[in-house]
């Protein structure tokens, strides 16, 4: 399954939860079956994860997927079909005429998903207290930077409904970023004020996964019940959400979602086929004809969508800086990695055509722009500027970088070193692993040696954004039809720009450099923000596709269509283009 980051509106991958409530369960990790036929009895709903949970604390979590998906909700939500903004935990809004201003009312009665009220209070504690605490190192912060300066909202208390967020400036993007999830000052209070022997607040370290799950107060349609590691998750309904349908019945319907922790695609393939999972999403495209040929056999239900909101891509360690004086990279291999022409000789050797014949078995759409297609503000390059597979043009790049080959038709650069360097993806994925594979045989047509190390995702994650201990890495990072939501990751500064991790206190950096062309992008993601003329706006983005097209931080490569199965017992599912059955999950009913 793939879900969120930080909300529906940021991250919008989609959500899976259900569970008992009241009742003690224990499951069989061997027996898939068991998942619907435990003595509760009760209506449930069985997906997978191919990794464990890292945290959950949302405000320190940044992998996917997440528990926060299903067990929280922020002000506003994105409509999955539309994109349309729409009320959640707040009932109306209203924008002041200078867009500077907006005034949200929450909805009466809200409640804790231990039964305690869910006020404005808890609303200025999240925002004040947590993502706007400069102790709290959360991935938040960089979404709600505003401007050149970088500044924070403010945030007020109107009265006991009603509370008020001001910009120090427009910021087109930003009702869509109160998405963001609210969490209980009545439990996290003392944690975030009490700090720790290293100083630190002990927010740090509360709700890890060493928590009972039971004590995880939340506000969605889920709340946490159970976790066994590298087996399951498990969630039950919430009694204190807040939705009602038309004939004022308490939703969701469903009472139970387990997440069952797989090893890889292929299992989780399987247990589908043998009946012990009720969706499987995303779908590999190398499955798509034997799951369509089982369709009304297995009493399952195929949906397909556009190309996944996501950008595939493959990236080098620009990171020029050192750690107690030990460079981060490789002073070789930075040299190469640094030089655009050795990152566009690369992009030409890849034959995303081969790609998605073989891997994606033509169900691939090419991804030409750091900007997901779905979004308005998408534009590709030209085709006569885009990297079309084409060694002879990668290899003349090389050339005139100073890069030479010998009688072998090996490739070293000036001083004689061979170019060899390692490429990571998460293991179990099989469409990446393939896909690095394939590259690994691309590369090796212009003389490079490519070393492939599947690793676990968790692991993959820690490298990137902590030890930085990588040449190259392929991965897929989220997408929205708001540009603005991939500002962490395009600002220098950013905690989510991979390709060259910035200085943090906690893990600082020497000597980093960020090139004028990386600058300017993060720039221009400011402008994007502050402009609120929609024509203009594209204008900017237009401009930072173009840059990122040129320097290519991200070598974007194949993407494959969004499609999901989902068993004929689930009833009310309404697919989006953007794919995520699941995204009403307060709508679904199970069936038996």
């Amino acid at each position: 399954m793939v879900s969120t980051v930080f909300s529906k509106d940021f991250r919008r991958y989609w959500l899976l939860a259900l569970a008992a409530v009241g009742v003690a369960i224990v499951l069989s990790a061997c027996n898939p079956q068991f998942y619907r036929t435990s003595a509760a009895q009760v209506p449930q709903l069985v997906d997978f994860t191919l990794s464990d949970p890292k945290s959950f604390n949302y405000a320190l979590i940044n992998e996917d997927p997440n528990v926060a998906s299903l067990m929280y909700e922020g002000l506003i939500t994105e409509n999955g079909l539309t994109g349309a903004v729409e009320p959640a935990l707040a009932e109306s809004w209203k924008i002041s005429d200078d867009k500077k201003r907006i005034e949200f009312t929450l909805r009466p009665g809200l409640k804790w998903s231990d039964g305690q009220p869910l006020t404005v209070d808890d609303v200025l504690f999240t925002y004040q207290d947590i993502f706007l605490n400069p102790g709290i190192p959360t991935d938040i912060q960089d979404v709600l930077r505003i401007g050149k300066s970088r500044v924070f909202p403010s945030v007020r208390k109107v009265d006991d409904r009603r509370v008020e967020f001001t910009t120090p400036e427009p910021f087109a993007p930003f009702l869509r970023t109160l998405g963001l999830a609210i969490l209980p000052k009545h439990i996290l209070q003392e944690a975030v004020k009490t700090k720790g022997s290293d100083g630190n607040p002990l927010f740090l370290s509360t709700w890890g996964t060493g928590t009972d799950p039971k004590k995880i107060i939340c506000n969605g349609p889920y709340m946490l019940d159970g976790y066994a590691t590298s087996q399951r998750v498990i969630f039950r309904r919430n009694p204190y959400y807040w939705r009602k349908d038309a004939q004022g019945k308490a939703q969701p319907y469903i009472e139970r979602i387990v997440w069952s922790i797989v090893e890889n695609q292929n299992t989780a393939l399987l247990q589908f086929r043998s009946g012990g999972q009720d969706i499987s999403e995303p779908i590999r495209p190398e499955d798509f004809t034997l799951l369509k040929q089982e369709e009304k056999r297995g009493k399952f239900k195929m949906y397909i969508g556009g190309p996944r909101p996501v950008t595939t891509f493959m990236a080098f360690n620009l990171n020029q800086g050192s750690r107690k004086g030990k460079p981060l990279v490789n002073p070789i291999k930075s040299k190469w990695f640094n030089n655009v022409k050795f990152r566009q000789a690369v992009a030409y050797a890849i034959d995303r055509d081969q790609m998605n014949n073989n891997i994606y078995r033509g169900l691939g759409a090419l991804v030409e722009s750091i900007i997901m297609e779905q979004s308005p503000y998408y534009q590709p390059p030209a085709p006569e500027k885009a990297y079309r597979f084409d060694p002879k043009k990668s290899k003349q790049l090389l050339t005139e970088a100073g890069f030479k080959y010998d009688a072998k038709g090996q490739l070293s650069d000036a001083d004689g070193h061979r170019v060899r360097f390692n490429l990571i993806t998460n293991a179990g994925n099989t469409v990446r692993e393939a896909s690095i594979a394939q590259i690994k045989q691309d590369l090796a047509r212009i003389g490079m040696q490519v070393d492939l190390n599947p690793i676990n995702f968790n692991t993959m994650i820690d490298k990137l954004d902590n030890t930085l201990d990588w040449d190259a890495y392929l991965i897929a990072m989220g997408n929205s039809r708001e540009p603005n939501s991939g500002s962490n990751i395009w600002s220098p500064t950013g905690s989510s720009h991979n390709f060259n991790q910035p200085s943090l206190p906690s893990k600082p950096i020497e000597n980093r450099v960020v090139a004028d062309w990386e600058a300017e992008i993060g720039r221009l993601y400011i402008e994007g923000a502050q402009e609120l003329d929609e024509t203009k706006r594209k204008a900017i983005y237009g401009k930072i596709q173009q840059l990122a097209h040129e320097n290519l931080p991200w070598i974007t490569l194949m993407n494959a269509r969004v499609m999901a199965v989902v068993r004929d017992r689930v009833e009310g599912v309404n697919y989006p283009e953007l794919g995520g059955a699941l995204w009403n999950i307060q709508d679904l009913r199970v069936v038996d």
